[in-house]
């Protein structure tokens, strides 16, 4: 059981704490876009993944129209998650990372949960999820949601879509502050 699950924006206090959990337990091309140069978390790495973060804090009403979020379980951060509106001002497309040693325990289908709810009260009609068909994890989380999965043609890509009507309510030990 996941127990305590929530997101929070990402602060500049948060962002620290969520960099320690992306270094120590989460390879970078899991957590954000490419960069180039050597592997692993080199100091360029680190700052990208700052600047990423801190140039969505304005939100969906920004000028990147994405807003990310720290997840926490039992007040300690886990991973982030984000939501982003797409072409249309009603659909949001979610996204989740979680250190590796967080994963396996009902926190990511906790917080789709948390970002659905999230993006009812932001106006969305349409929640959607991009994810592969060897991340079972994300698989699992967003079926759990009421998601209806599509495959991408011969690729490994999986298209997930949630309507309002298949949205669950947010569970009791679930919460999401602004």
């Amino acid at each position: 059981m996941a127990g305590r699950v929530e997101v929070q924006q990402v602060d500049e206090d948060s962002l620290e704490e969520l960099l320690a959990v992306a270094v120590k337990d989460a390879a970078p091309e899991e957590v954000m876009p490419p960069v180039a140069g050597p592997p692993g978390w080199t100091a360029e790495r680190q700052e990208t993944f700052r600047n990423w973060h801190r140039a969505r804090r304005p939100g969906l009403a920004g000028p990147l129209r994405e807003s990310t979020f720290a997840v926490t379980h039992h007040g300690e951060i886990v991973g982030s998650a984000r939501l982003a509106l797409r072409d249309s001002h009603d659909v949001l497309e979610i996204g989740l990372w979680l250190g590796r040693t967080h994963r396996g325990r009902g926190i990511g289908t906790a917080t789709v949960r948390i970002l659905l709810d999230t993006a009812v009260r932001a106006g969305a009609r349409t929640v959607v999820a991009d994810t592969t068909t060897d991340n079972t994890a994300a698989l699992a989380a967003l079926r759990r949601n009421g998601a209806a999965l599509t495959a991408s043609g011969e690729t490994v890509a999986i298209h997930a879509e949630l309507t309002p009507k298949k949205m669950l309510p947010p569970s009791p030990t679930t919460t999401a502050s602004p």
